[in-house]
């Protein structure tokens, strides 16, 4: 089976956020960083499942772990039929989304 990946508002505004911090500091890390988080998100389109629960009480909600150098990103999505929908965008190191 083949999903739609979409993202949120929510979750562009965190990607955007997120790159904006880090083009602070270097560009082109900001881009490797962008390109590791798309590729990431590929994965999505066939493998939805394969990722960790968020909660216990929803099998539908999950999230995705980008390993970017020696931390990374975390992707929150949800599963709706065909649909995969990544809901918000955080650094490995930021507080832990609020389900």
């Amino acid at each position: 089976m083949s999903y739609e990946v979409r993202y949120t508002d929510a979750a562009l505004t965190d990607l955007r956020r997120l790159m904006d911090f880090i083009d602070e500091l270097d560009a082109t890390l900001a881009d490797r960083a962008l390109d590791a988080i798309v590729r990431a998100s590929a994965l999505l389109e066939s493998f939805p499942f394969t990722c960790r629960k968020a909660s216990p009480d929803n099998p539908f909600l999950r999230e995705l772990v980008v390993s970017f150098g020696a931390t990374g990103y975390v992707a929150l999505f949800d599963i709706t039929g065909n649909r995969v929908t990544i809901v918000a965008l955080r650094h490995q190191r930021e507080d832990d989304f609020l389900y």
